[in-house]
């Protein structure tokens, strides 16, 4: 599959990096960060071990027409730094609704990518819903923290299955509305 031209990206501007579409060449550096233990103990969708073929799917399903996920990267390019430094997700869930998903790579972790990436996509709405939730592990309360310093309230106490430890995990569930 090939990239996507510029006129095919909707990119969301930050003022550290850019929120662009996620393309096919990015599978390298998604998944040499997805396969971190770190980080696939932190969501639900990753599995660990990384099985192969799983990041070039996921990158095929989000860049293929229809779809009911939006998928961004967080592109480091625009301060000299590393092409891919996170990924985040909206899936819409209905007409309404979409579920925010977002993972950093432990390198920048403590460095606020992951509020200034849910902040420029709740600004942005692309999805143009009304309604936007996302669910985080509760050993991960730095998550939390994102999610609430981009005007998600707190909903309420939820079970997740998380891939990576082949378990349900106590999640938060957020809402925003928008």
């Amino acid at each position: 599959m090939e990239d996507l031209t510029v006129s095919q990206q909707q990119v969301i501007e930050t003022e550290r990096f850019d929120l662009r579409p996620v393309r096919m060449s990015d599978r390298g550096m998604i998944e040499h960060y997805a396969s971190d233990p770190r980080v696939a103990m932190r969501t639900a969708s990753i599995p660990h071990p990384l099985p192969p073929g799983v990041i070039e799917s996921f990158i095929t399903r989000a860049t293929s027409t229809p779809r009911t996920e939006d998928v961004w990267v967080m592109d480091g390019l625009k301060t000299g730094g590393s092409e891919v430094m996170g990924v985040i997700s909206l899936i819409r869930m209905d007409r309404d609704q979409s579920e925010v998903g977002y993972w950093v790579a432990p390198a920048f972790w403590n460095t606020h990518l992951a509020s200034e990436a849910v902040q420029a996509l709740v600004q942005s709405n692309p999805l143009r819903n009304k309604n936007m939730f996302a669910s985080v592990f509760r050993d991960n309360p730095a998550s939390a923290k994102v999610l609430t310093n981009a005007g998600f309230r707190y909903l309420g106490n939820a079970e997740t299955y998380c891939l990576a430890r082949e378990t349900c995990v106590p999640t938060w569930t957020y809402s925003h509305k928008l």
